[in-house]
């Protein structure tokens, strides 16, 4: 994630935000372009650029329920932005704790989307494009008959909201064994899915990712049983990002290719920062743009140094390693895959 400024102020802004704290000029996110811009009010829901008058904007639909701080072209005839427009099923809104769990959801998908844009990924929803594109639900389990699950299938990403109340998602996390579990990450997770579907299946790409990640055909639901019923084997960290990813193929390629957009988007942040780390035994200076980088060993010389720090002042607040994470030279192996496969789309 970029650090951004208020184009009026100079003022550091979060990306969550839609004013500008110091000066108080009202901010909007364009995905067009993956900029901020200060803006000035005309009419209702109708904005100047503060710096190019010329240019008119409004706010996303979802910006009535502070959800939403993207915005379009007023010239446009869509109600919703490029996040928002994906959006199928939206949680019911009755409720102050379910309007509260929406605003942190879709914090967090529109962090996944900037990152794929930022990416040059294909992302279509799927109003009009029901075979390729892409739709979210966030859905609540209303009785434990029918409890929902988070997952994907054939491009619907479906999340149960409840992963948005921090006490519920630190229990499943702890229930599951898990040493990382974020709403983000369950969004990266699942949009790796539909990229499986997008990127690699029924595309000469299949045979290199039966090499790195194994075959895909082995019976999925039987896969699972075993992992859930055996759990990972003992040396699962020679091999795998995490326990889950040794269940089958396709989870172990999600949660890689979750893993790599942790990394870039991490990254693209301490560039931003213009980070640099010394007094281990190199000096690194995070000088370069991950986005830019085709040399996946380029991404590793700058991530590993930036992860031990980054444990380390974990441990100094007493927390646990922010980085719980082994990258073995197989793993390492199939997020080089990822990576010349997603740089592949930043030179087009």
């Amino acid at each position: 994630m970029k650090v951004y400024n208020c184009d009026n102020c100079q003022n550091h802004l979060y990306f969550e935000n839609g004013r500008c704290l110091k000066c108080r000029h009202k901010v909007g996110f364009d995905p067009q372009k993956l900029r901020f811009i200060s803006l000035i009010r005309q009419a209702d829901n109708e904005y100047l650029n503060h710096q190019n008058r010329d240019e008119k904007f409004k706010f996303c639909k979802n910006a009535d329920h502070s959800t939403c701080n993207w915005i379009l072209p007023i010239s446009s005839s869509h109600t919703f932005c490029r996040a928002c427009a994906l959006n199928r099923t939206i949680p019911n809104l009755a409720t102050e704790k379910n309007v509260k769990r929406w605003n942190l959801i879709e914090n967090a998908k529109h962090r996944l989307v900037y990152s794929l844009l930022r990416m040059n990924l294909p992302v279509k929803p799927k109003i009009g494009n029901e075979i390729e594109g892409i739709a979210f639900k966030f859905v609540e389990t209303l009785s434990p008959e029918n409890r929902i699950y988070t997952g994907h299938s054939s491009g619907t990403i479906t999340i149960n909201i409840e992963e948005a109340d921090e006490k519920l998602r630190i229990s499943n996390k702890a229930d599951l064994g898990e040493k990382y579990r974020t709403l983000l990450g369950h969004f990266r997770h699942e949009i790796g899915h539909y990229y499986w579907d997008v990127l690699i299946k029924n595309t000469p790409r299949v045979d290199d990712f039966r090499w790195n990640f194994g075959n895909h055909r082995e019976d999925y639901g039987k896969a699972m049983e075993a992992y859930y019923a055996n759990g990972a084997p003992e040396n699962w960290q020679k091999h795998f990002i995490s326990p889950y990813a040794t269940a089958h193929p396709w989870e172990d390629w999600a949660e890689t290719w979750a893993h790599y957009l942790h990394m870039m988007d991490t990254l693209e942040t301490a560039f931003s920062f213009g980070l640099g780390l010394t007094g281990g035994k190199r000096n690194v200076n995070i000088d370069s743009d991950p986005y830019s980088v085709a040399s996946f060993d380029r991404i590793m010389e700058l991530w590993l140094p930036l992860t031990y720090a980054s444990n380390s002042l974990a441990r100094s607040m007493g927390h646990t390693d922010f980085y719980p994470f082994i990258i073995s030279t197989p793993v390492k192996k199939k997020l080089a895959f990822i990576h010349k496969l997603c740089y592949s789309f930043r030179n087009y």
